[in-house]
């Protein structure tokens, strides 16, 4: 074996340090890829074809860009201030407990293998200004706008984390996904016949832990604005 055979590591590395020192990461990417291909011998223009022919395999990923158009318009002409005023309908509606909700429901649609582009088309437009409306009614202010700095990141934070929490670890429990389809490949070309439904039921426990996890965390939260600890 190639003593040097590690350095075709070097892309880890670069990704690792990159992100660390928050470069762009689509420079961090490109520079790892290159990096890692010319170490392992390959011709600088093979590299790029090899990046190229997977954008264009992968293009559907950017098609979140797509919805910012309509998500933009929208909330020109008000769909901020009305979700907050729907939510703020319901007496029972806290912003912990629609996180909960909403963390149920993106495990369900990765359960079901539906991609929904979570943080552009429904986080910013929708589940935040509910959650911020919902937290305006926990701390007694009448607008959402007057909710404090301090309490807007946190509900920032925990709505990032219910759409992170749900889609990351739905998505494993269905076997049309492509991280559950990569883990099985992987398997497969190792030798292991694992089935992949098998996968998907090891999956079962990590997220329930995670929707139990988050619960919590949310719940905390509504405790946090309900003492007034976030002003």
């Amino acid at each position: 074996m190639n003593d040097f055979a590690w350095l075709k590591l070097i892309g880890i590395v670069i990704v690792v340090v990159g992100l660390a020192l928050r470069l762009r990461t689509t420079l961090v990417v490109v520079a790892a890829g290159l990096a890692t291909g010319l170490v392992a011998g390959m011709p600088p223009a093979g590299i790029v074809e090899l990046l190229g022919r997977a954008f264009a395999e992968n293009r559907f990923v950017t098609l979140f860009i797509v919805t910012l158009p309509a998500v933009g318009l929208a909330e020109r002409y008000g769909l901020r201030e009305q979700a907050a005023a729907l939510i703020r309908r319901f007496a029972a509606a806290t912003a912990g407990r629609l996180l909960i909700v909403y963390q149920l429901f993106r495990v369900l649609m990765g359960a079901l293998g539906l991609r929904l582009n979570g943080h552009p088309a429904f986080v910013r437009p929708l589940v935040y200004p509910m959650s911020i409306g919902a937290a305006a009614s926990t701390l007694g202010v009448s607008r959402f706008e007057d909710v404090p700095p301090a309490a807007d990141e946190k509900i920032k934070a925990a709505v990032a984390g219910a759409e992170n929490y749900g889609n990351f670890y739905g998505q494993n429990l269905s076997p049309v996904q492509a991280g559950v389809l990569l883990v099985y490949g992987v398997l497969q070309g190792l030798g292991l016949g694992v089935s992949i439904w098998r996968l998907v039921l090891f999956a079962v426990p990590v997220t329930a832990l995670s929707v139990i996890l988050g619960a919590l965390q949310f719940r905390r939260l509504d405790g946090r604005l309900a003492g007034g600890r976030d002003e």
